[in-house]
């Protein structure tokens, strides 16, 4: 129909925000705006300057040279930022009845309803709806999801996820707890260090090499920047545990960690390391902090979970087992022999 949207929907607003897949926002402004004011006589440094303020201020109402009567032409579904007109809901129903008797499918258009909206409101629009003799009918009811492709950008914090809303970096205070972690994979020493936010959850991470100045120590420095950047951009640890865990390059092979006794390499055994440390316990934190507990209690129920944890682990995942000798995997019993889950090979059983 000639509009800046599809169909008979209305614009959601003159200047939206849009959240962009791979993180961070983008600003989109209605292409027709000024083509509106052309055709009710303004001029053109008129046009400019309305088109200047809307950019700056988000929202027409208040706009030099434009006159009272014309704001209705620029109603929007939704409340501008800084402004206080828009489109009731009911009128999207009645934009949708005035086409309807002309088509003889359903009308594939959502009515936006306010953050205010009741369920009386949303249970009213659907019997007007049917009263007008709609064939179907979508109600979306703004901010009801965590996050929505489009926003007029009131709804953009960074209080909205724990690590912070994706595009926008969190950084860590100057001054931060961290944990530092040494570790041997197949006679390769290293240390791995956690600096974590106020709340003791992960926020960077650091990877030491024995050899300084060697190609694995320089890949792996730039490895755990480019992670603690991911962190503090709001990328979720599982994410990362789920990635990495068992990718398998060298160097690779036991380790001192009597939780983690194969790494099939360091990335491996870096996040192996971190979920088990960050994920694994999250749930039992929360239950001893809901306690009132001493810092050095809840340190010993700690250690004793991690122990009843380390027999549980032992017993599950067979540590009597030897590596495979195809891929190097740990192999698990499979009758009175072994067998790789991994490759599939066997220790002599079929």
């Amino acid at each position: 129909m000639d509009c800046d949207t599809t169909g008979i929907e209305p614009e959601l607003a003159l200047v939206k925000t849009k959240s962009m897949v791979g993180g961070g926002f983008m600003k989109l402004v209605n292409q027709t705006i000024s083509s509106a004011l052309d055709r009710l006589d303004y001029t053109e440094q008129q046009i400019k300057e309305i088109l200047d303020f809307i950019d700056e201020n988000e929202t027409i109402e208040g706009a030099p040279h434009l006159k009272s009567a014309h704001l209705p032409v620029f109603d929007c579904s939704f409340k501008a930022k800084n402004g206080k007109r828009f489109i009731p809901y009911m009128g999207h129903v009645r934009m949708m009845a005035a086409v309807q008797p002309f088509l003889s499918g359903a009308i594939s258009k959502t009515v936006n309803m306010p953050k205010d909206a009741t369920a009386e409101d949303i249970y009213q629009t659907y019997i007007k709806a049917w009263k007008l003799g709609l064939k179907a009918i979508a109600i979306y009811r703004d901010g009801s999801k965590r996050t929505q492709p489009l926003s007029t950008g009131t709804e953009i914090d960074d209080s909205r996820v724990p690590q912070g809303q994706r595009g926008i970096r969190r950084r860590l205070p100057d001054e931060r707890n961290a944990v530092t972690h040494k570790f041997s994979i197949g006679g390769h020493e290293g240390y791995l260090t956690v600096g974590e936010y106020e709340d003791g959850t992960p926020g960077e991470i650091f990877v030491t090499m024995a050899k300084e100045g060697s190609v694995v120590s320089g890949l792996m420095d730039c490895f755990a920047t480019s992670i603690s950047i991911g962190l503090q951009s709001g990328v979720p640890l599982e994410t990362y545990v789920g990635k990495f865990s068992h990718t398998r390059f060298e160097p690779y092979g036991y380790t001192n960690n009597p939780r983690i006794r194969m790494a099939k390499s360091i990335a491996d055994y870096i996040f192996r390391w971190l979920g088990d440390r960050y994920l694994c316990d999250s749930d039992k934190q929360s239950e001893t902090k809901s306690l009132g507990m001493t810092n050095v209690e809840k340190q010993n129920i700690a250690q004793q979970l991690k122990d009843n944890e380390s027999e549980k682990y032992s017993f599950e995942h067979q540590e009597d087992a030897p590596p495979c000798p195809e891929c190097g995997s740990m192999m698990v019993r499979n009758g009175s022999c072994y067998k790789c889950l991994t490759c599939g090979a066997t220790s002599g059983c079929s």
